[in-house]
């Protein structure tokens, strides 16, 4: 039997924010629970960007039993005028007696400044429980937030092997069904799908999300540095947004072909090769906070080189083809000594029917300092 506590109901809060999670774009997600004489009273989630947020919900459904209540909260609440009302202004005029947070704001806009604002109005607060779930949880927002930059998750199905096409190309399928329901759930839970320019040519996919239930279409990102994509590809349809991001020197003649199918057109530095730093901070600039990296070995192995992949999601089929020839799931020039490669921390396993997923984070330092072996 679970105890009644403040983590009881903070993990209640916290499942109310994992249900809206990859709908409020640039906006964290976050759950609030209201509680009052040992009963819920209100409960809410923060569900599109630019609407309510949780608090609001949740005091709203308490209605005049808000007062006196302790607020259960997954992250400090704002104390700034944004797209809504500061929430810190809604839980000192509804009389609340103590508020709890999972984490503070790294918004320097809120920042603690939420949380000692309540403390101003004489309302009783802590904060911390079940911190270092409700970061995880808004991991994309924290990364967004605090650099601009949108947070990169790699995703790959290779053999055991480590293999994502046979010797001739083919790649269709690794893994099985389960795994990759899986894969579109993910791409409902992210702003853009990005996929390079062999991917969208070889497979010519539509990188659209397709769900038993409905499910929330990402923008499609092509990496494309001389603009040679056909216009004739599924990639292109009107089934979600398009955006291709290429070089200085590509042609305006290429340019006004692809705007005529519909795609959107970032130009990201001189050079031969699309910069990738430059491709996320252009990302950054247009509100793109999660990027689900679909691409292949090549765009895989840059992203990890330029530092630019904060997760990795690998699916894993029980299948060896053989590495003569075949086409590796991550490709770069590696590093001399095993003490340089680069470690993957805080791993989690987890079964897909016949498939495995491990998930983790690179840790770029660990790899720089020697200490990856």
């Amino acid at each position: 039997m679970e105890l009644v506590n403040d983590e009881f109901y903070m993990k209640l809060a916290l499942e109310l924010a994992q249900g809206a999670a990859g709908q409020t774009g640039v906006n964290p997600t976050v759950g609030c629970v209201v509680v009052k004489d040992g009963r819920i009273v209100g409960m809410g989630a923060h569900l599109r960007r630019g609407e309510a947020h949780a608090e609001v919900h949740a005091l709203n459904m308490a209605g005049a039993e808000a007062e006196g209540a302790t607020v259960y909260v997954t992250l400090e609440p704002c104390s700034h005028y944004g797209k809504t009302p500061p929430c810190c202004d809604l839980l000192i005029d509804r009389k609340v007696k103590r508020v709890v947070a999972a984490t503070a704001d790294p918004n320097p806009k809120v920042a603690g400044r939420g949380l000692q604002k309540l403390r101003d109005h004489g309302i009783e607060t802590r904060v911390g429980v079940l911190e270092s779930r409700a970061r995880a949880l808004n991991e994309v927002f924290f990364k967004y937030i605090s650099t601009g930059l949108p947070f990169v998750t790699l995703k790959t199905a290779m053999t055991l092997d480590g293999q994502i096409a046979t010797r001739t190309g083919h790649s269709r399928w690794i893994t099985g069904p389960q795994a990759r329901e899986a894969v579109h759930t993910l791409r409902h839970l992210h702003q853009a799908i990005m996929v390079g320019k062999e991917t969208a040519l070889k497979d010519n996919p539509e990188l659209t999300t397709r769900l038993s239930v409905p499910g929330r279409q990402p923008i499609r990102i092509i990496v494309d540095a001389r603009l040679e994509i056909p216009e004739t590809l599924r990639v292109l349809d009107d089934q979600a947004p398009t955006w291709i991001l290429t070089t200085d020197d590509a042609s305006a003649e290429d340019e006004a072909r692809l705007r005529r199918a519909g795609a959107e057109i970032i130009r990201c530095g001189g050079g031969e090769r699309v910069d990738l730093k430059r491709a996320m901070e252009e990302l950054g600039k247009r509100e793109v906070a999660s990027v689900l990296l679909e691409g292949g070995g090549t765009l895989s192995g840059a992203m990890l080189k330029a530092k630019l992949v904060d997760k990795l999601v690998l699916f894993y089929a029980p299948k060896i083809i053989g590495a003569t020839g075949a086409v590796p799931g991550i490709a770069f020039a590696g590093p001399d000594r095993m003490s340089e490669a680069l470690p993957v921390r805080d791993i989690t396993i987890e079964r897909f029917g016949d498939d495995w997923c491990v998930t983790g984070y690179p840790d770029y330092a660990a790899a720089e300092s020697g200490e990856g072996g």
